[in-house]
């Protein structure tokens, strides 16, 4: 196991929430009537499959981009302000994943400016080798392109690769590209279909490293087993 690559919102940072805010406000504001529980839905989803989400559930093929821009007038006046909060552990993670010698990676649907300016504003920018913004490639998540378009800026295989994540959009989409997931659920479980496809669910990210940690570590071990037999 080479590399480890990491969500943004809600894995690394606790922006979902903020996030999840404005998203309401926005829609109520413009008239729109989508619940709480179906922006969940929307968590790190990529724009092409955003548009069809919110046109299903509101009949309108603008609803999104309309939702969307004015939610960054709301939010983005208050996240220029505030100090990023970040999830719990992170900094201990990170550094004992950089102290064993792992590339790190964040892959996220947050445009490549924003994610470094946050990143930065939060003391992590530093410990990544490489940051990738969905952006970047033809389809969002949870479709596995950037995923694999991560894989190959780090020059790691898909299956030498753990992704860490936090919604069921991005461990799809990790998983599909063929990385071993591990979820760090933020604001909601995993449900069955989730449980199936991710190879651990871990309560923070210091136990989420820690796991990366021991599964390279039983690896070695087998292998030595393995040369010695």
């Amino acid at each position: 196991m080479k590399a480890v690559i990491f969500d943004m919102d809600g894995t690394l940072l606790d922006t979902e929430k903020i996030y999840q805010k404005y998203w309401n406000k926005a829609a109520k504001e413009l008239g729109y009537d989508i619940t709480p529980e179906q922006f969940l839905l929307f968590r790190s989803l990529g724009h092409s499959y955003a548009v069809e989400l919110a046109k299903e559930l509101t009949g309108s093929a603008s609803a999104y981009d309309e939702i969307r821009s004015y939610r960054k007038k709301l939010m983005d006046p208050v996240m220029e302000v505030m100090n990023i909060p970040l999830k719990p552990y992170v900094t201990e993670a990170l550094t004992l994943l950089k102290n064993s010698g792992i590339i790190l990676a964040v892959a996220t649907a947050t445009k490549l400016d924003l994610t470094e300016k946050y990143l930065k504003r939060a003391g992590l920018i530093s410990f990544f080798d490489e940051i990738i913004s969905a952006r970047s490639v033809n389809k969002g998540k949870p479709a596995p392109d950037v995923y694999l378009y991560a894989c190959e800026k780090i020059g790691a295989e898909p299956e030498e690769t753990f992704a860490v994540e936090d919604a069921p959009n991005g461990v799809k989409s990790a998983y599909n590209a063929g990385c071993k997931v591990i979820m760090v659920p933020d604001m909601t479980e995993p449900e069955d279909e989730l449980l199936k496809i991710i190879s651990y669910k871990a309560g923070n990210l210091l136990e989420a490293a820690e796991y990366v940690n021991n599964y390279r570590e039983d690896i070695v071990i087998q292998n030595d087993k393995n040369t010695e037999e």
